[in-house]
């Protein structure tokens, strides 16, 4: 010991360690878990599903599914698993009460399902601090819209039917849920847990003539008790009748708002993470990318602000959702382009905070933009626009769709075409909130800046109206969202 003080340079070597070890610690803690099952590695699981039509509603039950939403929560006391929700819980639909449904909800499909959301969330319900949380949440979207039904609303106005044609659509029924089959977690006798959720749109499929010809959907989750984490297996497959299908898993809001809803939802996200300060990490292995017209998302994330930047309040007619997705499918190309200024956002903010305006033709990064979409309700937009699909949301919405590019290495996004895809899997730190903090959104002129505050963040598909039957397989695992305090 008096030998190695008595030596200035191994003190000085033994200070400088410690020092940089003290600054990395501190670095790393400055990063809380957002999620209440950090990294997903929780043996007891709480996940849940949810289906949609087009415009984010119910529409119509399948006949003896009940509403599309179910759930599978349970705590793990060896060696057996305890669940929270029975498959009579699941199959709940328009009609039949339970525990907390208001009488206007118990004959109308699409305020059913929203009630069973929460009834499912308190059966699922972990006590937790910083507040409790309820389960991730699998959601599958149906792209069908009927145009003469005018079940969706216009940028959150309520319109009447129109002619066909701009949306696929088989004919009467076409917006139809999903046939949904549950395979309650069960564990082996090596301590193996597996479940899943599976199913189909195509109501009248022969169930001996397996899935050819038909679309199908499935998530099947794996784990070894007290090992690692949870891998969530999914795949999608379109069909004839139903080429436009979304597939994601998502963390969301445990109480208020998600992205692209209008009503009280539950989710994993205890915290709400707010750029710049959050990042995700998360491990993808996409098996099958689903074809040329799969727009895989290596991230979602999805809020509601209002045009003047005051918070949402769940007024469909003022309420904007924006989503900003990066689409890690090599296939998909920029629709942005000097050419087509109307596909791109009004200017890029570079890492020294300069505006590139999108006419600079010298130096807007065009390939790192596949596509953006201004708000159908703002009043002061800059032309040339795109105008986002009004009737997909119950409210208007704001898209910015980002692909891989050289613009986005700082934040440990995918920088070339083809990385993270299929034959390259990796566990990804991405800074999210440091990302989407400099993207554009549309804003009022004169308004104070709205505080971006993600409701919503998911990984997935969505293969937009293929004319052949695609199919995405991918497994995602160790998904967490990591905040740091507001400097």
């Amino acid at each position: 010991m008096k030998r190695y003080m008595g030596n200035p340079l191994l003190v000085l070597f033994f200070m400088t360690h410690v020092l940089i070890f003290s600054f990395s610690s501190s670095k790393e803690q400055q990063y809380i878990s957002a999620v209440g099952d950090s990294g997903m590695r929780r043996d007891g699981l709480r996940v849940a599903f949810e289906g949609w039509n087009f415009c984010n509603e119910i529409g119509k039950e399948v006949p003896a599914m009940g509403s599309p939403r179910a759930a599978d929560c349970f705590d793990y006391s060896s060696p057996s698993l305890k669940h929270k929700v029975t498959e009579a819980d699941n199959k709940l639909g328009v009609g039949k009460p339970f525990p907390g449904l208001s009488s206007k909800a118990l004959n109308n499909a699409d305020l059913y399902a929203v009630e069973k959301e929460l009834y499912l969330g308190s059966l699922c319900e972990v006590a937790d601090t910083p507040k409790p949380w309820q389960f991730w949440m699998v959601m599958l979207k149906n792209g069908n819209y009927d145009t003469k039904s005018g079940l969706c609303p216009e940028n959150g106005k309520k319109v009447g039917s129109f002619k066909p044609g701009r949306f696929p659509c088989f004919g009467d029924g076409c917006m139809n849920q999903p046939l949904l089959y549950h395979q309650q977690t069960d564990i082996s006798e090596t301590g193996t847990m597996k479940g899943g959720f599976n199913g189909t749109y195509d109501l009248d499929f022969d169930n001996g003539g397996g899935i050819d010809g038909i679309s199908f959907f499935e998530v099947v989750w794996e784990k070894k008790v007290g090992v690692g984490s949870w891998v969530f297996n999914h795949k999608l497959k379109t069909s004839k009748k139903y080429p436009w299908l979304m597939l994601y898993l998502r963390a969301d809001a445990t109480n208020g708002l998600s992205g692209g809803y209008h009503y009280d939802t539950r989710g994993m996200l205890s915290t709400l993470p707010e750029s710049p300060n959050f990042k995700v990490r998360v491990s993808l292995d996409v098996k099958q990318g689903g074809g040329p017209k799969s727009q895989f998302y290596l991230i979602d994330i999805g809020s509601c602000w209002k045009n003047n930047g005051a918070p949402c309040d769940g007024d469909t007619l003022t309420d904007v959702t924006r989503y900003s997705e990066m689409i890690i499918n090599p296939e998909i190309e920029a629709w942005c382009s000097p050419s087509n200024l109307v596909n791109c956002p009004p200017f890029h903010i570079s890492l020294n905070n300069t505006k590139i305006y999108r006419n600079d033709t010298a130096n807007f990064p065009y390939s790192a933009y596949h596509y953006y979409c201004a708000p159908g309700n703002a009043q002061h937009l800059e032309r040339p626009v795109s105008l986002c699909d009004p009737y997909s949301n119950p409210q208007a919405q704001e898209l910015v769709q980002l692909l891989p590019h050289p613009t986005w290495a700082k934040y440990g996004y995918p920088t070339k075409p083809g990385e993270g895809w299929v034959g390259d899997s990796r566990t990804w730190e991405l800074d999210v909130g440091g990302l989407s903090s400099r993207l554009f959104f549309y804003q009022d002129p004169g308004t104070p800046p709205a505080r971006r505050i993600w409701t919503s963040i998911d990984m997935g598909t969505e293969i937009f109206v293929s004319d052949n039957f695609e199919v995405a397989e991918w497994t995602l695992s160790d998904f967490d969202v990591l905040t740091s305090p507001t400097p």
